[in-house]
Parts: C-alpha cells; structure tokens; sequence
C-alpha cells in the first residue's frame, strides 16, 4: 500500500480504511505541521490543527480531484483553513495577532520530511520570495491579513474603510498578481 499514490490512497480513505490515513499521515504529517506552526505560532496548536486536518481528511465527503492541482496543495489549503479559524478564534479571545513577514519562511521547520520534500518546499519558498517583489505593500499586508491573520474580508472592509467588493477585487488582483508571478517563477 506504500507505493501508492495519494490519490490512490484517498480513495482508500473515503472507504475508511485506516492503513491508507496512517500512509497519507506519515507523508504529509510534516509539512502540514509546518505550516500549521508557522501559521498559529504556538506549538501546541500546531499540533492540533494536525489533528484536525487529518480527521478532516478522514470525515470529508468531497476529496481530492488530481485534475484540480497537487496534493500537497489541497493539503496545505485544508491546513490553512483549520489555522484560520484557529486563529479567529484566538483573535476573538485575545485580539492579539502576528504579522507575516515573507523572510519568515526561513523559520519554518523541516522535521521530519524527506529530501525530495524538503527540496520541494525550499522551492515553493524562493518562488514566493521571488514572486512578492511584484507586490505593493498594500497587497501584501491585505495578503497577510486574510491567509496568515484570519481576517474575514468584511473585517478587512471594515478594517480599511473600503467597500466589500473594493477589498474582494484587490484581493482577487493580487492573487492574480502573485499567481502569474509563481508560473513565471516555477517554469525558470
């Protein structure tokens, strides 16, 4: 069952069978552990945004399409989205929020992962590096309020005294940005 692919083995999952959970988990555990920690900065969180995306994994009715784009990307959307709300939550607690810095990518830990992997994600790291070059501050700082702080975007219409479809089309315009500037990137 090791040599399947992960969308082989989310077929199998869909069909709970745990063996199939345990192989994704010892695959992706890693990086969707990097993510999370470098999303929620607290390692105890971190670890339980893990265990919520891969009950997620095991509890979902919609799976992964390979036509849509990678696994590992579904993945990190799927993490992404557990640590936002991680995230909002906290902020409703406490309201105290970090600050993404795009040089903080050098933080995230590498525990754990493969070679491949890891070559993989220093990769994806240096195209955003790259790519964010072509932001203005404001599109980055709206980035980083909506992936890394939870920010919903009525919050953010709110928070910059803009309409909402404003905000929702300058979003739409930076990732359109920053997406045409990572295919650039990842094909050089």
């Amino acid at each position: 069952m090791h040599n399947l692919s992960d969308y082989e083995l989310m077929l199998l999952v869909k069909e709970k069978r745990q063996e199939a959970l345990s192989i994704l988990y010892d695959r992706h555990a890693g990086l969707v552990y990097s993510f999370a920690v470098r999303s929620v900065r607290n390692e105890q969180a971190a670890r339980d945004v893990v265990q919520s995306v891969f009950i997620r994994l095991w509890t979902t009715e919609s799976g992964y399409n390979p036509e849509k784009g990678r696994f590992t990307s579904w993945l990190v959307t799927i993490t992404r989205n557990i640590a936002t709300d991680w995230l909002r939550k906290e902020r409703r607690i406490n309201e105290g929020v970090t600050s993404f810095v795009p040089e903080q990518f050098d933080q995230i830990p590498d525990d754990g992962v493969s070679p491949e992997a890891s070559a993989e994600r220093e990769s994806l790291k240096r195209q955003i590096r790259a790519a964010y070059r072509f932001l203005s501050r404001q599109q980055i700082d709206l980035l980083e309020h909506f992936y890394w702080q939870g920010y919903t975007l009525k919050e953010l219409s709110l928070h910059y005294r803009e309409p909402l479809g404003t905000v929702k089309n300058r979003l739409h315009q930076t990732l359109k940005v920053l997406r045409r500037h990572l295919i650039v990137e990842g094909e050089g």
